[in-house]
């Protein structure tokens, strides 16, 4: 928040994600969701370091993102040169603990609680909604233009980043559960008081669970938009024609333009499901390629944006392993923009590093390894480009 006399004073910076009070994710992230920083004014600093009317909104973002850092343990004054065989056990507990509480607070209960999930990831709420949903018939539950619910942008985008993020968080939960014991205790650390802990156990079985059941619930509620599109359709409301209308103005650029490596056509003639065939070009890594994917459309887009999965396997940086597609439209309202980020993602061969695009963790660590380690990635999608043509 702002104060009136902004920007001469800092802004007011509170932490949302604490469990109610009870989840201390960082040394300078308090459970009460006090940020303790210099620029804030909340911390004593170094001259230099204390908040200036020059600053804004993107410092403090940056400084609040430096905290997040691999090793919390040191940002707390007083343990950034805590270096013994003691210190060093504090700084994994620390780590493991933040490790856990991040799945289970900061991914999966947010998840849940839009998924309609009841606590603890009960299967019959899944069942329950599922049965209801299916009770129209086949199509949908259509809504009129004035009916449309409001999305909320903020859980699509969490959906859409956990099905990219899906296979590193079972790699991590894996991991984790091969080397901690179920129900151990967190560790409270030196500096954490009372009040201002993160207490808990260990239970990387009930976090896997959750996190499988949260990717079925999405994959179903992907597939469902199908069937609403179909009552939309009926309806003649204008998302539907609007959606049609763009399709078959992709296709006759895509024939003007003379390109062939791409093919597209609605399946079912239903416009909220599009079929996109890659055929790679020559002399690029994918030459010699045919990978099919679906594209599946929300009745409510672009609130809600389009979900990619690819048909083909790859073995490809930004396809992960379940084939589920990253990519970043330049914008987000328009499919043309769909079609030629979901290609540049595809055909880029030098992306420069960025973990928001880590998908598929064999791949990354692969791609940017050693030079053998790149020779390992071409040798692997060569493969899967040459089966893909089979």
């Amino acid at each position: 928040m702002t104060a009136p006399d902004y920007p001469a004073k800092p802004p007011s910076v509170r932490a949302l994600t604490t469990n109610k009070g009870r989840c201390r994710f960082n040394p300078n992230i308090y459970a009460s969701g006090k940020v303790c920083l210099s620029i804030l004014g909340t911390w004593r600093g170094h001259p230099g370091e204390e908040w200036s009317s020059a600053q804004g909104l993107e410092s403090i973002l940056i400084s609040i993102q430096s905290l997040l850092s691999n090793n919390p343990y040191e940002n707390e004054p007083g343990y950034e040169n805590a270096h013994t065989a003691e210190d060093k056990e504090w700084k994994a507990s620390y780590v493991e603990k933040i490790r856990h509480e991040n799945l289970r607070i900061a991914v999966i209960e947010p998840l849940e609680s839009s998924l309609g999930i009841l606590p603890y990831g009960s299967t019959s709420a899944v069942s329950e909604r599922a049965s209801e949903e299916d009770d129209d018939g086949g199509e949908g539950q259509a809504l009129s233009e004035d009916d449309k619910p409001v999305v909320d942008q903020f859980a699509d985008l969490r959906k859409r980043r956990f099905l990219w993020y899906f296979d590193s968080y079972i790699q991590t939960i894996d991991a984790a559960d091969s080397d901690i014991s179920l129900k151990r205790k967190f560790q409270r650390m030196p500096f954490e008081s009372q009040g201002n802990t993160m207490d808990g156990h260990f239970d990387y079985p009930e976090l896997r669970r959750r996190v499988v059941l949260l990717r079925e619930k999405i994959i179903y509620e992907t597939h469902n938009w199908l069937s609403e599109g179909l009552g939309v359709k009926k309806q003649e409301l204008s998302i539907a024609s609007n959606l049609q209308r763009q399709y078959e103005q992709i296709v006759e650029d895509l024939k003007r333009q003379k390109n062939f490596a791409v093919d597209l056509e609605l399946v079912d003639t239903n416009p909220f499901l599009w079929a996109f065939t890659y055929f790679g070009r020559p002399m690029s890594h994918l030459d010699g390629g045919i990978f099919r994917f679906k594209i599946y459309i929300s009745p409510r887009f672009p609130d809600e944006q389009p979900r990619v999965f690819v048909e083909t396997p790859i073995f490809h940086i930004r396809v992960s392993r379940e084939g589920v597609l990253c990519y970043s439209p330049r914008r987000t309202d328009e499919m043309r923009y769909h079609i030629e980020a979901i290609v540049a993602a595809l055909e880029e061969e030098s992306p420069p590093y960025d973990p928001r695009t880590t998908v598929h963790p064999e791949a990354t660590k692969l791609f940017w390894g050693s030079t053998e380690d790149r020779k390992k990635y071409n040798r692997a999608l060569r493969q899967s480009v040459e089966k893909s043509a089979e």
